[in-house]
């Protein structure tokens, strides 16, 4: 268990240096908070989740056409956003944004997600 309590340790101290856990945590609920605006004011893009049941960490979202999902992964993936894939028994997609996705990575993902509404919506 050594080498677990030294990978902690330096978890831990990143997150000082970052400025503690309030300033992580208001990082992190600003990324999903805009994610899931520019989701809930799309008409192509939904989120499935209540709205008070909704997580920090993982964002899903389904496209109105979902025959319009392998496209949408590959041109995601083309555009360097890796790994949007919903879980196999879900479907959609799913955007991971824990702590080490900086700002710029929703930034990147929101226009994206403008973009292909806006050439396939």
């Amino acid at each position: 268990p050594c080498f677990t309590w030294y990978v902690a340790g330096l978890v831990f101290e990143d997150l000082k240096v970052q400025g503690g856990l309030k300033v992580v945590a208001e990082r992190n609920r600003s990324k999903a908070a805009r994610l899931y605006e520019a989701i809930d004011e799309s008409c192509f893009f939904s989120n499935p989740v209540q709205k008070d049941c909704r997580s920090w960490m993982n964002v899903p979202f389904t496209l109105r056409e979902p025959l319009l999902d392998a496209e949408f992964l590959s041109q995601a993936e083309l555009a360097g956003l890796a790994n949007l894939k919903g879980h196999r028994s879900v479907g959609g997609m799913r955007a991971s944004i824990y702590n080490a996705m900086p700002e710029s990575g929703i930034d990147a993902l929101i226009d994206f997600m403008q973009e292909f509404e806006r050439t396939h919506g």
